[in-house]
Formats: C-alpha cells, structure tokens, sequence
C-alpha cells in the first residue's frame, strides 16, 4: 500500500493521519502472529524514560518495558552514550565471537554482579541475540555435560519460543521434559498455599526423582524461573528454591535459573536468585543485560564446560552495540543501587495495589517482587475453582478459595489503561493477570501516576463488565 501525499507530508507532526495510516499498512502487511500490536493500538515515535509519545502526539506511561528489557527505561543518557562511543571510534559492529576490548568490559562488569563465589569458576556463552536461543544453549550444555536428555521444568514456565524452550514451558513433544508443580498461593495446585503447598510441591519433585517407576529417567537438568513471569508473576518462595538448589545438587542433576526477565535488579535484588541466596549451575540471561538492545549469554560452572567448538553459535552472537549499552546498563544498576530501589518502591506499589483487593470483588489477588507485579482479576459471580470441578482438598475453605479467571476483563482493564495513557500487559494461566513491569528508574510521582491511572480503569472496565454481563 502506497503512503499518501498528505501522510508523508506530516510524518513528523504527530497527526491522527500518521497514526491510522501506520495502523492499516501493519493491519495488511504484517504477520497474523502479531501480539503487542493488537492489544496496543500505538505508533510510537519518541521515548525517553518511562514515556512515549505516539505518532498521534498522545503520551503514554510505559510500564511494558520491552517486556521488561528496559531496566532503564527508553533512552537513558548513558545507554546512548555508550553506543555514540563505538559508533564514534570506527569499531565492528558485528565479530562473530572474536575479542574485542567492548565484550571483554562487558564480561568483566557483568561478573561483577554475579552471585558470591560463582564468577570464580564461571564460564560465558554468548547466543543469538534472544533469550530463547539463551535457553536452547542451557538445554544443549546440560545434556552434553551429563550424556542425559531430559529436562525438568514447572508447570505454567516460558522459556521462549524456539523447539527445546517451547518443549521446557509445556508447548512441544520433542523434547523429554518431565513436568512439576510450581508452589503459588493463590491458586495452589494442591489446594492449601503457603508453606505447606510450597512443601507438598518440592516433595513431589523429589517422589517424580526417587521413584524409579516415576516414569522420568535421570534428567539432564532442571529448568526455573525464581519468579514466574509470563505464568502470571508468581514468585517462588526462597526456601522452595533453596530445596531445589538441594534436591538438584544431591542428585547430580544441573540446576539453571532462566534470569530473562528477572534479571538486573528487577525483583529487588541484582539476580532473582539472591533473594534465596542459592547459586545455580547455569543462569539464562537477556532482556535487560543488552540495554534494550538484542543480547542473550549463558553462564555456567567451568565443570559444564565440555561442549565441542561450534557446538553453539550464532551470526549476531557478537553484537558490539548491545555490549557497551549492555555494560553501561549493569554498573548504572549497580552503582545506583536500582535493585534496592525496586525492593522499597515495589513493596509500597504493592501495598497500595492491595487495597484494590478490599475495593473491588473482581481483584483476585496482587502479588509480585520489586518492580515485578501482577493483579489478577477473576469472576465473583462464578463458583469457585475447585467447586466447579466437583472437589475440594482437605482444608478447603469456599469461602476464601479462588474464582475463576476472567480474561475478558482484564483484557478490558489493558484497554482502559490505555485510554488513560498507561501501556500494561497481561499474562497468566488464562492472561488475566494485569502486569506492571516498569523501568526501574521510575520516579515516585510517576509511580503514583501508574497507580492511580491502573485503579481508575479497573473502576471502569468493572462498571461496564457488570453493566454487560
């Protein structure tokens, strides 16, 4: 489809023109696949922080950021600085997996951060650019390492969308993947939450493990996210995570922490994992470590290190621009004590978040880490979960027991949030999980914007859900 005279013209006025017009040719040219572009109708052309502004000359608080990819969030002064700095000193843009004097501070910056004793005996993988191809190196090192096949993973994990990561969160048959319970309060798989959910779950793990009619061989590793992220932003207890560090280390089994979203301070603490205070055999990271530009590694055990050369690679494995916004992106978190800010910040956010819950029926539950928070929203008028299915556990409680999901109004909350100039994405089981994932440079004021817009469009998708329903 050809631009229009009048649209070219006004390509840099922010007009409804430009807007509607970009709108149409994605609409036509597009993959049907698209995601972000169907729940959110925006052109964007400037950014700086947490802002956008649109094609339209609208403004939006983002609290998508690049599914959490911008730690710092669009644009921030020393990110451009660094990537000016390459761009100015004539360096290759793209190596391959050659040394250059930007991936080695890279490297260095990033060890700095890793968890206490693990970067003594670490070794680095750089991948393709995503955190799925992060992923698919993680699966290949582990089965290389033990001459095993099978993978652990939990139910309700994303890990990406290529074969091995999609066969790790549930998606495709071939990969051998035993499947476990992941403890979580609110919807607890064995119906009683808390401690003792979280109990019951890692019992199960080590039953599926010791029991030689189980049916799961001795796998080659275990696959987890310290806080489900796509799966509805459900953080794993830290006792449950050291259980697992334990159940794993006892076994022989290699434990890898997939950090992709959670990551650089995001949960409140540099890596996810150190809120538990284990250290895995193999850490997944990207999103944020590439400083909004594409960068997956992997960092193993130098006892893992057994793969043949070649045995993992990648065209865009040696992205130069990625690696000094990267490296800049790191020690700014770290010298300015972001992941500290996220734990208090994220902490009030949740607070007041809560006071939904008390306001409105269809608020199910608010739960999260740091600057990592979800709101999941549920049908009142609808039996209760387990009641639905005929059963109820020991202990049950009607009374207290979760709704079922609702979808449609979150869905229609995403929308108002919009309306009101506030980009947010869902996710969960059924994608009724309202998420907030901003940069962790939020100020105190834009964080009480973000709220007070959210409660103000939960207000109204709920009027107008019980005015249809």
């Amino acid at each position: 489809m050809a631009v229009t005279e009048s649209e070219a013209d006004s390509t840099n006025r922010g007009t409804p023109a430009v807007h509607e017009g970009i709108l149409r040719r994605q609409s036509a040219r597009e993959s049907a696949a698209r995601t972000y572009a169907r729940a959110l109708p925006i052109v964007p052309v400037r950014a700086r922080g947490l802002t956008i502004e649109g094609a339209d000359g609208r403004r939006y608080l983002d609290c998508l950021s690049g599914a959490g990819a911008l730690a710092l969030g669009h644009n921030h002064p020393v990110v451009l600085e660094a990537i000016r700095k390459v761009l100015d000193s004539g360096a290759p843009l793209s190596v391959l997996d050659l040394a250059t004097p930007v991936k080695d501070a890279f490297i260095t910056e990033l060890f700095h951060t890793l968890p206490a004793g693990f970067a003594d005996r670490a070794r680095v993988q750089f991948c393709g650019p995503a955190g799925t191809d992060a992923v698919e190196a993680a699966l290949k090192l582990v089965r290389a390492a033990t001459g095993r096949s099978g993978i652990l993973a939990f139910t309700g994990a994303y890990h990406g969308m290529t074969a091995g990561a999609l066969a790790a969160s549930g998606g495709a048959p071939d990969l051998q993947v035993g499947r476990l319970p992941y403890p979580q309060d609110y919807r607890c798989p064995f119906g009683v939450g808390g401690p003792r959910g979280a109990e019951l779950a890692a019992r199960w793990t080590e039953s599926v493990l010791d029991d030689p009619k189980s049916g799961v061989p001795h796998p080659a590793g275990m696959i987890l996210e310290p806080v489900q992220g796509e799966g509805g932003v459900i953080p794993a207890p830290d006792d449950w995570l050291r259980r697992m560090r334990r159940v794993t280390a006892d076994r022989s089994i290699p434990l890898i922490a997939d950090e992709v979203q959670t990551g650089v301070g995001r949960t409140g603490a540099f890596w996810a994992v150190d809120h538990s205070g284990i250290t895995p055999d193999v850490m997944v990271l990207s999103k944020a470590i590439g400083g909004s530009l594409p960068l997956a590694v992997i960092v193993y055990r130098e006892e893992l290190d057994v793969w043949q050369p070649g045995a993992h690679a990648g065209t865009f494995r040696g992205n130069q621009l990625a690696m000094a916004a990267g490296t800049a992106t790191l020690a700014y978190v770290r010298e300015h004590g972001l992941a500290e800010r996220a734990a208090t910040l994220g902490a009030r956010m949740l607070t007041q978040l809560r006071q939904l819950q008390h306001e409105f029926a269809c608020v199910g539950d608010v739960r999260g880490r740091g600057l990592m928070i979800g709101v999941e929203l549920i049908d009142p008028a609808a039996a209760s979960v387990p009641e639905a299915r005929g059963s109820e556990p020991d202990g049950w409680d009607s009374a207290t027991a979760p709704h079922p999901a609702d979808p449609e109004l979150a869905a229609a909350v995403q929308r108002e949030c919009l309306d009101r100039g506030l980009i947010v994405e869902l996710g969960g089981r059924h994608n009724s999980v309202v998420r907030l994932l901003p940069p962790l440079t939020i100020s105190d004021e834009q964080a009480s914007a973000v709220l007070d817009r959210l409660a103000d469009a939960v207000t109204a998708a709920n009027r107008d859900h019980q005015r249809t329903g």
